[in-house]
């Protein structure tokens, strides 16, 4: 049988907040020096993965990130907001340390990866995952039955939409760790179940080559 789909999905590079531990969601944060060299860097070796499409969360670290594997490819980047990172409410701003003062119990449980818990009264998991996962299949078609989908997104995005397309059942999805930045993990298609529709397989996760090592921090 011949080659079938990939998708690789591919986490911003560093920015100012994740240096500080700072829950980011969807504040419109731009890379800093550090992250620029490392989209640069990994776009050099995401190039000769032969990426067929780009697409990119709309917010500015990630659109910049794009841009970097653009210059490589000369791919064109589509922008998709069903790419972005949670949308934190309260949380968004603060360190994990202040979070955790007032609302430890929430963040303990968002954290173990529990599907129901509203990040700072916004989104759930489940929500982020729906609305990620419905980006990615509008994309899909860009790259016929056997291309490769570039998926640029963040980092708590990327963590819930691959448990949503392996299929883990909820309780599993916090075995998934996340991705330091400018990282990637990669699905690859699987023969269609019974019922036509796409089955995935994770062939590689978190991996990368980074100037600076980072810890994980979600955003």
């Amino acid at each position: 049988m011949g080659e079938r789909r990939r998708i690789v999905f591919w986490r911003h590079g560093r920015t100012d907040w994740n240096a500080a531990g700072r829950f980011q969601g969807q504040t419109d944060i731009p890379l800093n020096d550090d992250g620029v060299r490392q989209a640069a860097h990994a776009a050099r070796l995401l190039a000769a993965m032969g990426p067929t499409a780009i697409v990119a969360s709309d917010l500015e670290r990630t659109r910049s990130t794009a841009e970097a594997l653009a210059t490589e490819t000369g791919l064109p980047v589509t922008l998709d907001a069903g790419l972005r990172e949670t949308n934190a409410g309260s949380w968004q701003g603060k360190t994990f340390a202040e979070i955790r003062v007032t609302e430890a119990e929430q963040l303990g449980r968002w954290e173990e990866g529990d599907v129901t818990v509203a990040a700072g009264g916004a989104e759930t998991r489940l929500d982020v995952a729906a609305r990620s996962r419905s980006a990615v299949e509008r994309s899909l078609p860009r790259v016929g039955e056997s291309g490769t989908l570039v998926v640029v997104s963040h980092g708590g995005a990327i963590r819930v939409v691959l448990a949503e397309l392996l299929g883990l059942p909820h309780e599993l999805w916090g075995a998934l760790s996340g991705l330091s930045n400018c990282n990637w993990s990669v699905l690859e298609e699987r023969a269609p179940a019974p019922d036509g529709s796409a089955r995935w397989r994770l062939g590689e996760h978190n991996a990368g080559s980074l100037l600076v090592p980072v810890p994980i921090v979600e955003g």
